[in-house]
């Protein structure tokens, strides 16, 4: 199929009744979110918090699967801990972590960034393909789709999906639905050999924060994706077949009402574990700091140097708080050879999907 400018699409064929309910409501959704967020002083908290959960949910549904205590376990140890799963998720992030820094530093997003995202998520510089022969295939084996297989014709898609994501005057509509097209046209070129998924979600979050819908890069759609992910693939290829712009409009829309709604929940529970701790550690223990909390909540599996970097304390100090703490049940103490690791109860339960 040729694949067809995004500015050439009629933008008044999105103005439906569905979709402009649908749009009233997601956006209201991703606004309290905005709000929300601004609840918690050190965002760096939620950075760290949702942007690991969406690398998590965004690898899973490229078959890369991990569990929470390896992710956390590969965070917080430099070696030994790490499985490949735990690897690939964790480059994810911080894939997602530079892209949130150059878009905060231009204002933009540009496919030297989108390159540059690419290039950490896979490990390597292979950049645009070169070579024909790339398929979509189902699990079967059977051809369903094969993007531009020429070097040229990739590059100038990707010089027109560049123009559309940054210029604003050619393309008049609102940035979800611009959003939605961008996700769309950006598979579909699928313009590197690998990562093509991965790097398409983290563009998503990063241009909600490039139209100041969100401040920082902390709704993960992947979770909505991994939940409908037959429906996901089959309207991605129902656009290509059928023109179905609005369908598919429809389904990316609803992904952003309910993981805004998701995040919401996360971060007031996230909130109201932090003041818990941060009133009873306060009241309990005379080494309390703001920034003792913040390195809690930074990292749901916490070890001895972490402190001694961030608290400027001795190791042997360092142990003392963190026992202590243990002691008290604000964090689990666990033991990893001649190390020790510290678990942040409340946290975890919250990540892990109990917040009751």
């Amino acid at each position: 199929m040729t694949i067809e400018p995004l500015h050439q699409i009629d933008p008044k064929r999105f103005e439906t009744v569905p979709i402009l309910k649908k749009l009233a409501s997601s956006s209201r959704k991703l606004a309290e979110l905005k709000g929300i967020a601004r609840t918690i002083p050190n965002q760096s908290i939620l950075i760290n918090t949702l942007g690991l959960q969406e690398a998590k949910d965004s690898s899973e549904i490229e078959n890369i699967v991990t569990t929470h205590d390896a992710l956390f376990k590969g965070e917080t140890f430099e070696r030994g801990y790490s499985d490949p799963a735990s690897k690939e998720v964790l480059r994810y992030r911080q894939a997602l972590r530079a892209g949130f820094q150059e878009v905060q530093k231009t204002g933009l997003i540009t496919n030297r960034q989108i390159l540059a995202i690419q290039e950490e998520l896979e490990q390597n510089d292979a950049g645009f393909r070169r070579l024909p022969g790339t398929d979509l295939q189902t699990n079967t084996g059977r051809v369903v789709y094969t993007p531009p297989q020429d070097r040229n014709e990739i590059i100038r898609l990707m010089g027109d999906l560049e123009r559309f994501i940054n210029d604003d005057d050619l393309y008049r509509a609102d940035p979800l639905i611009k959003m939605a097209m961008i996700h769309h046209q950006f598979e579909s070129i699928h313009p590197f050999y690998d990562g093509n998924g991965r790097t398409g979600r983290i563009i998503n979050v990063l241009y909600l924060v490039k139209e100041g819908l969100l401040e920082i890069p902390l709704l993960y759609l992947s979770s909505y994706i991994v939940r409908h992910k037959g429906e996901y693939y089959r309207l991605l290829q129902a656009v290509r077949d059928d023109n179905s712009w609005e369908d598919w409009v429809m389904y990316m829309l609803d992904a952003v009402e309910l993981t805004s709604d998701q995040a919401i929940n996360m971060i007031q529970a996230i909130s109201n574990a932090l003041m818990d701790y941060k009133h009873r550690i306060r009241a309990q223990f005379r080494f309390y700091s703001q920034d003792l909390i913040n390195i809690l909540f930074q990292h749901p599996y916490t070890k001895i140097a972490f402190l001694v970097r961030d608290l400027q304390v001795s190791r042997i100090t360092a142990t003392r708080y963190l026992d202590e703490l243990a002691e008290a049940g604000f964090v689990e103490k666990i033991k990893a050879g001649r190390s020790s690791y510290y678990i942040n109860l409340a946290l975890i339960k919250i990540i892990q999907g109990d917040n009751r």
